[in-house]
């Protein structure tokens, strides 16, 4: 594997305490995104020494970044809420911009670390997608 690459066990350690004291901190998809946002800000590096990868920058650490910041967002709403559920289906609309990004990347990423992303992006939607799904049938009754 590229320099770039860590384990997501290896990258927790590396976090605050100040952030796992947080309850959203217990939501495994919560840390994949977090952990996600800080390989794209890395994999930045590597994309702005290519010229023409270099637009793709902001792009890529927008939507990363977008991810974990709407699931903070859907968790202040209530977890459970429908607007919890609706702000969790943007985070994976995001989720989905950004394995399209890292598409849009691949010439310019090393062929390891883009197959590492992928799985990592990957794995992130299979949880979201759960944790919308197991909402679904609350979502007509009041809180």
């Amino acid at each position: 594997m590229t320099d770039n690459f860590l384990k997501f066990e290896d990258w927790e350690k590396t976090i605050a305490d100040y952030i796992k004291k947080d309850s959203l901190w217990e939501s495994l998809y919560y840390r994949v995104a977090l952990y996600l946002y800080d390989l794209a800000w890395d994999d930045c590096d590597i994309l702005q020494k290519d010229f023409k990868a270099r637009n793709n920058v902001s792009q890529l650490i927008h939507s990363s970044g977008s991810i974990s910041a709407n699931m903070e967002e859907a968790a202040g709403r209530g977890i459970g809420t429908p607007d919890y559920v609706r702000i969790m289906k943007i985070s994976l609309g995001e989720i989905r911009e950004t394995r399209g990004w890292y598409y849009r990347s691949r010439k310019a990423l090393p062929a390891d670390l883009l197959e590492h992303r992928y799985k990592v992006v990957d794995h992130l939607k299979a949880l979201v997608v759960k944790v919308i799904n197991s909402h679904k049938g609350n979502l007509g009754k009041k809180k």
